[in-house]
């Protein structure tokens, strides 16, 4: 094969593998694109189904926009946080707990003693979402997060008006063991959230995740939750991390005050 040749050849396979590339970045970029609007939409998805709103007949964003107002407020304090103060980062539409809870300026770190939920840092501020009937808020859901056995689970609990029973959780991200600890998905379970007591007499974090199945003849049994078949780390996860959000280090601040003003409207 002469010089030429050779020449040639690696021209046009330089070409070959330029135009590839192009085709392939410009595919990722695409594919990207359409997978986080993919992740957008599902996360919707899961905020309506913490509230019992979602339905395949409709369309999520739109039921999301007549029936779902999100607020943002500050853990520490449980005040929320007027709409002139939202910024790019602290927006309810685009807020992002992973990249919030590692920033230097929204995130702080959690003492090793306080971290039920072993997540080592949190924002401080969170978006919640108010599901409202008119100008009443009917129920409010919080997203939780914390670890189980090979993740950190992401989802959502909604609590009733009451301030007291649960009233759906979901879970939109996580890396547990299908059918074991990622039964966390399975609808079964899911329900037999519906209508358990997060918070006892005097408003402590009573709900509790057993290692089986809760007895009907118990006493406390609105307060507990069969826990999941085979998968004892990952349902002592969800039960440290449930108990850590709803808790004083958590939405607390933010509950309490909701009962405060409640206290004052009777």
């Amino acid at each position: 094969m002469s010089g030429d040749s050779t020449k040639k050849t690696i021209i046009v396979a330089l070409g070959v593998c330029l135009v590839c590339s192009v085709l392939v970045s410009s595919a990722a970029v695409a594919l990207n694109s359409i997978q986080e609007d993919n992740k957008r939409i599902d996360k919707l998805k899961n905020i309506l189904e913490a509230g019992d709103l979602y339905t395949d007949k409709g369309s999520i964003e739109k039921t999301y926009k007549d029936k779902i107002e999100g607020i943002i407020i500050e853990l520490k304090t449980g005040e929320v946080l007027p709409e002139e103060k939202h910024s790019e980062k602290l927006n309810v539409a685009t807020f992002n707990i992973e990249e919030m809870a590692d920033d230097a300026e929204y995130g702080v770190d959690i003492p090793a003693d306080e971290d039920i939920a072993g997540i080592k840092s949190k924002p401080k501020y969170m978006p919640v979402y108010e599901v409202k009937n008119k100008d009443e808020v009917e129920k409010y859901i919080f997203p939780i997060y914390g670890k189980g056995l090979w993740s950190t689970l992401y989802g959502f609990i909604a609590i009733d008006k009451d301030l007291k029973t649960i009233r759906g959780i979901t879970f939109y991200q996580h890396g547990e063991t299908p059918g074991l600890g990622g039964e966390v998905d399975n609808p079964k379970w899911k329900a037999s959230w519906n209508g358990k007591k997060a918070f006892g007499e005097n408003n402590e974090v009573k709900i509790n995740i057993l290692k089986g199945k809760v007895d009907p003849s118990d006493s406390n049994s609105e307060f507990k939750v069969d826990g999941l078949s085979g998968a004892t780390i990952t349902t002592r996860g969800v039960d440290n991390f449930v108990k850590y959000w709803l808790g004083e280090h958590g939405y607390g601040p933010f509950i309490e005050n909701l009962r405060q003003e409640g206290n004052q409207h009777e």
